[in-house]
């Protein structure tokens, strides 16, 4: 997927995503919570160990993403992601 660019104003601006990834490693299930402008080259990092250090040794998979216009949109919703350990769960249950 290709991010687009947003024309606001003057300002030329990328949009953001955040992304839940899940993996299994036998019984050990976990969830991965972040945000990227370029959400299938961050997949790809993660899968290659260049990701985040948590992400590691593991195969990734996309389970959930949203767009948000700002950077900050982004991050706040990515905020509140990583604390709703339920919805993420949720996600997990249907792996």
């Amino acid at each position: 997927m290709q991010y687009t660019q947003l024309i606001e104003g003057s300002e030329l601006l990328s949009e953001c995503f955040v992304y839940v990834l899940g993996s299994t490693k036998g019984m050990d299930r976990r969830t991965y919570v972040g945000w990227t402008v370029d959400i299938d080259q961050r997949l790809a990092r993660h899968n290659a160990g260049t990701g985040a250090k948590s992400t590691r040794g593991r195969q990734w998979v996309l389970l959930h993403s949203e767009v948000f216009k700002t950077r900050p949109e982004a991050m706040s919703r990515e905020w509140h992601l990583k604390r709703d350990r339920k919805f993420r769960r949720q996600l997990l249950d249907n792996l």
